[in-house]
């Protein structure tokens, strides 16, 4: 088996549930030899980031799901992917420069880049939108519009791929879709298609905004 892929995604204080355990769902449960799913693994190794830096301790996401991250900003290994989802704990790391800067330096290094939600709210920050199309929850669009004036706010469309390796999501949900699109990206469609059927997920078919 070829080597797997590290998909780090970020977690934080009021991370919406869906956005990054849909994702996690996605990436855990993809096998390139489906006649032998129960012997093999998937070809993604995911790992959880808390954003605090403890990762001992437990994130608690929109809800008041407990989440028990692998890792900290600090000591995050290298990452192959890097996904950040959204939640209302996004407005709090807006501000936080740290966070910006840490996203930048990732963003150089990873393979794939990928938001969901109001994840996008994050990469707008730190400047990772700029001169890029975007989209994020059909709420914060204008909000994703004052945060990143350089990005082309795309509202009709559920994942916006800038490249074969940005993309983001609209709400919730679409992290699923995203996440599908990665795993074509990385092992083909019929791999993707497969894992949807698995999951007894429709496989996104077309890319319109379900608002």
């Amino acid at each position: 088996m070829e080597t797997r892929k590290t998909v780090g995604i970020l977690v934080f204080p009021e991370v919406e549930v869906l956005d990054f355990c849909g994702p996690f769902e996605v990436f855990s449960v993809a096998r390139l030899d489906e006649a032998h799913r129960r012997e093999t693994e998937s070809p993604f190794l995911v790992l959880l980031i808390s954003h605090g830096g403890v990762n001992n301790l437990p994130v608690r996401a929109c809800g008041g799901l407990r989440v028990l991250p692998d890792c900290g900003l600090d000591d995050c290994p290298p990452l192959d992917v890097l996904l950040v989802p959204g939640g209302w704990g996004t407005r709090a790391l807006l501000g936080d420069a740290a966070l910006s800067r840490w996203l930048r330096e990732r963003a150089k290094k990873v393979e794939m880049l990928l938001s969901v939600c109001t994840g996008a709210l994050l990469l707008g920050k730190a400047g990772l939108l700029d001169g890029r199309r975007a989209t994020t929850h059909w709420r914060s669009l204008d909000a994703l519009a004052q945060v990143a004036p350089l990005a082309e706010i795309v509202r009709d469309e559920h994942v916006v791929q800038t490249a074969p390796n940005f993309l983001t999501s609209a709400g919730i949900a679409a992290g699923i879709d995203l996440a599908l699109q990665a795993v074509a990206h990385f092992h083909g469609d019929a791999i993707a298609r497969a894992t949807a059927r698995y999951m007894e997920y429709p496989f996104p078919e077309e890319n319109r905004r379900r608002v």
